[in-house]
């Protein structure tokens, strides 16, 4: 059976997503936007507005085409929103780089992409000029000041005159964030105006979100989860976003009593830490209203214990890059079932399929969660195949299994697709086990989910030698290649890898021989 949003539909306006964005601006020009949370600075609604359009006037001058690509490869701050939308004002297309990735990580997805330019700052101005050469970009911008990039203050400066251009809402892709998708390496997520102004409209009203809302951005900015519901989610209503570049909980905690935070996202690492730290006493937290989980599975007890003890809505919600990315989520509107990821946003609707045959289920049956909307991605880039086998008759099949309750909520319990879920960040096994494979002692390799307690998931490696190496030598020897949020914290030795008469990994063996330790312990 094919579930429906229990929220009255919205009207989704075909409209540009800078123009809906900064659709406040006029409101409220001398209101903040965006702070740094550690430092203070401030840019108002009206500093916005007009840096959006200065960057986009500067980067059609420098010869940017609609279409065409610009990297960000940077953490939180506040300018990261002027560059995001000053790009897709000038008609170009943003893809958001992990700033932890490495040069070859990075270099990667410039070539993917097919960047033209890139943005960073000066702590990853030697990555990315290096990236950038071998990738053969025209130019790279940097925040500050730096050797080999142009200011990124240049594209403050002229008369401002920007052509007209003609935005094609529903096939233009603003933003390609990068994801593996159900399965493999990271996949270029094409995302249209209209997929991002649909998103930010389905969850604004179950977040509760309003111009005197204060959103706290710990999460990245790269990361769909942040771009939408923190980036684009509170200016969109006027908001204002405030910013740090790094976790640090002792400094997130000032930040929140400074200046009174309303609503804040998060991933499980950081709500354990709101439920169980003890320095969470020692300030004043009452301004929260809403503590909003996501990016990966939330303990029900660790969420309850936050709620107690902060004192405010506690709750998950659930998506995926591919579905820009809120599909579902639990709000004060409807009663709040903490164990579930809520019931459907409004105007999208979902299905549960079974996983041998792909029939529809009905409700309390575990398949394969699907959904169909307007927020529902336009494909890979360049990957035709990967697009044909996620979407499927319109509909995106999230490689998830769950089930819908008979007050269609909707439950996450497993998954079958294969990437690995580390603090929120996907590591693709696939990627690992290349490397891996690439060391002269390693004949075979093959890298599954752990659980962990603090991280959610970890990578474990099973290794089939050739030659003389040992665990940490394996865990440096990758620890050197990756980010570090994709390091292998586990190597087992086994004699082969269990594989499919094709020759596939049959990771699902390896995981169902961990969790079988996991019950004899």
């Amino acid at each position: 059976m094919i579930f429906k949003s229990p929220f009255p539909p919205l009207d989704l306006p075909e409209v540009p997503l800078h123009e809906f964005i900064l659709a406040k601006a006029a409101q409220f020009p001398d209101k903040p936007a965006l702070i740094d949370g550690p430092s203070g600075r401030t840019i108002t609604y009206k500093q916005l507005a007009g840096g959006v359009h200065m960057v986009a006037s500067n980067l059609v001058k420098r010869g940017l085409k609609k279409g065409e690509v610009v990297a960000i490869y940077s953490p939180n701050v506040p300018e990261y929103a002027i560059i995001f939308h000053g790009v897709i004002k000038a008609g170009g297309t943003n893809t958001t780089i992990n700033p932890l990735y490495t040069v070859d990580e990075l270099t990667h997805q410039l070539k993917d992409a097919g960047a033209k330019f890139l943005v960073t700052v000066p702590l990853f101005l030697a990555h990315a000029v290096e990236a950038a050469k071998r990738a053969g970009l025209q130019e790279v911008f940097v925040l500050g000041e730096g050797e080999g990039a142009t200011p990124v203050s240049e594209l403050m400066k002229g008369d401002g005159a920007l052509p007209e251009i003609q935005y094609d809402v529903k096939n233009d892709v603003v933003v390609m964030p990068y994801s593996s998708g159900t399965t493999g390496l990271p996949k270029g997520v094409m995302l249209t105006h209209h997929n991002l102004t649909t998103n930010v409209l389905q969850f604004i009203p179950l977040e509760q979100l309003n111009e005197t809302s204060v959103m706290l951005a710990v999460l990245p900015f790269f990361h769909i989860y942040a771009m939408t519901g923190l980036l684009n989610g509170a200016l969109a209503v006027g908001g204002t976003v405030v910013s740090v570049p790094r976790f640090d909980l002792e400094q997130v905690l000032g930040i929140i009593q400074q200046y009174k935070v309303t609503n804040f996202f998060v991933a499980p690492p950081i709500m354990l830490a709101f439920a169980k730290h003890p320095i969470i006493d020692k300030y004043d937290l009452s301004s929260l209203k809403i503590i909003t989980s996501g990016a990966a599975a939330m303990s029900v007890p660790i969420a309850e214990l936050c709620a107690q003890r902060i004192g405010c809505v506690v709750k998950q919600g659930y998506g995926m890059t591919e579905a820009s990315p809120v599909t579902n989520m639990n709000t004060p509107l409807r009663e709040i079932k903490i164990a579930s990821v809520g019931p459907l946003v409004p105007n999208l609707e979902g299905k549960v399929v079974d996983l041998i045959t792909g029939e529809e289920l009905g409700t309390n049956q575990n398949g394969e969660l699907c959904f169909r909307g307007a927020n529902v991605m336009k494909g890979y880039l360049n990957n035709p195949e990967a697009t044909a086998s996620t979407l499927k008759n319109g509909w995106l099949h999230t490689g998830d299994v769950g089930y819908v309750d008979d007050d269609g909520y909707f439950y996450v319990v497993d998954r079958f697709k294969e990437f690995i879920k580390h603090k929120g960040y996907q590591v693709a096994p696939a990627e690992l086990e290349g490397l891996l494979i690439g060391h002269p002692a390693i004949a075979d390799a093959a890298v599954i989910p752990v659980p962990d307690d603090e991280a959610g998931e970890n990578p474990k490696a099973f290794i089939v030698k050739k030659g003389e190496i040992n665990e940490q030598e394996i865990m440096d020897y990758i620890a050197e290649k990756v980010a570090p949020y994709k390091k292998i914290r586990e190597v087992e030795f086994v004699q082969e890898i269990p594989k499919s008469a094709s020759g596939k990994i049959l990771r699902r063996v390896l995981i169902e021989r961990e969790r079988e330790k996991l019950r004899q312990n």
